[in-house]
């Protein structure tokens, strides 16, 4: 006679921590300055490499609000608009900083984010960084809020 409540098997998970999560994959090009996939002549998508895509990645995400797309988990974004909201300029600032350093720390592909500078225009702030990625060298980003 079966059991009254059914015995399933449960799946083995995979470590988030393995090598695997740790390489750079290829990905599709993203065109930062027009905010668009990159094609060629033929309107095919042109691909880059794993450096490039992590680059992109970053930006992106320091340029995304956590919490505005649901298609998104918690992880990813910054709180900006919370950082905006702040009283002064230096705490603005740091505000950023740490807004920024956290949501590109979540991948771990991600060694460092550091060396910010802001350069205020009356109500906006260019914000710029440098990352450095395990196994890379460290890139600048800059970001207009």
């Amino acid at each position: 006679m079966a059991g009254l409540f059914p015995v399933v098997d449960v799946p083995e998970f995979i470590d988030s921590d393995t090598e695997y999560d740790k390489a750079y994959k290829s990905s599709v090009a993203w065109d930062i300055e027009n905010g668009d996939f990159v094609r060629d002549g033929r309107n095919r998508l042109i691909s880059c490499d794993g450096l490039e895509a992590y680059r992109i990645w970053c930006y992106k995400t320091a340029q995304t609000e956590r919490f505005r797309c649901q298609a998104y988990s918690s992880d990813i974004g910054v709180e900006m608009e919370d950082a905006l909201k702040e009283q002064t300029n230096d705490a603005v600032e740091s505000a950023i900083e740490r807004t920024i350093t956290e949501a590109i720390m979540a991948n771990p592909r991600t060694e460092t984010v550091g060396d910010f500078s802001f350069a205020w225009n009356g109500d906006s702030v260019t914000c710029e960084f440098y990352v450095k990625g395990v196994d890379w060298e460290e890139f600048p980003l800059a970001i207009t809020v």
